[in-house]
């Protein structure tokens, strides 16, 4: 286990039987809610990766801004629940007494990337953000609070979980690329990254 300022990496969390049981959960997740391609706020720049959410709440990002919603931006049905499984995770490592309400999927194909950014759309900031690794290897990398910063870069392979708390949790962060060939889990040396968080504070509204 790497810990660093509150970031903690736990390398083969999952063993393969285990990364496998979790994909066919997400294969089923995809067919509830489609995997869509979100653009960048204003200019409309389409992301390198797809994704889809799980949870009460999930991530957007469109022209009007980047925010939470509760359904899917293209069917409006409400997102699939958390499965038991993920939750389980979460509660083993977040060490966190509440579930989270969030679950983004990301999936990477060959070349694509996500570039420093931090998770700063949440209120409640004290909940760590929870990552879970599947097929290739991405190349991660982490700076400061500032964007400017220094960054360092290890790799996250699949079935290694990582957690981001503590001084980390509004550190800037992203994945310069996948490595090529690292994982037979999915076709087309593809990747694929679950972020839970927690969204709205304790006790708020509903």
């Amino acid at each position: 286990m790497l810990q660093l300022d509150g970031l903690k990496v736990y390398s083969g969390y999952l063993d393969e039987g285990r990364q496998r049981d979790l994909l066919d959960l997400l294969r089923e997740i995809v067919r509830q809610a489609p995997l869509f391609t979100p653009v960048m706020p204003k200019t409309g720049k389409p992301f390198s990766v797809r994704m889809t959410n799980m949870g009460s709440l999930g991530w957007v990002s469109d022209r009007s801004g980047y925010r939470y919603q509760p359904c899917h931006p293209q069917t409006g049905t409400a997102w699939p629940a958390i499965p038991s499984g993920i939750l389980k995770i979460w509660r083993d490592v977040a060490g966190y007494p509440h579930d989270p309400e969030a679950c983004l999927l990301n999936h990477y194909r060959s070349g694509a990337r996500m570039g420093l950014h931090r998770d700063a759309d949440e209120e409640d900031v004290d909940a760590p953000v929870v990552s879970i690794s599947l097929g290739c290897t991405g190349l991660f990398r982490i700076g400061g609070l500032q964007r400017k910063d220094p960054t360092r870069s290890f790799r996250l392979a699949s079935g290694d979980v990582m957690v981001m708390g503590g001084a980390s949790r509004l550190c800037y962060h992203g994945i310069d690329r996948i490595v090529p060939g690292s994982s037979t889990l999915l076709d087309n040396d593809g990747r694929i990254n679950l972020t839970l968080r927690r969204v709205r504070l304790p006790g708020a509204p509903v």
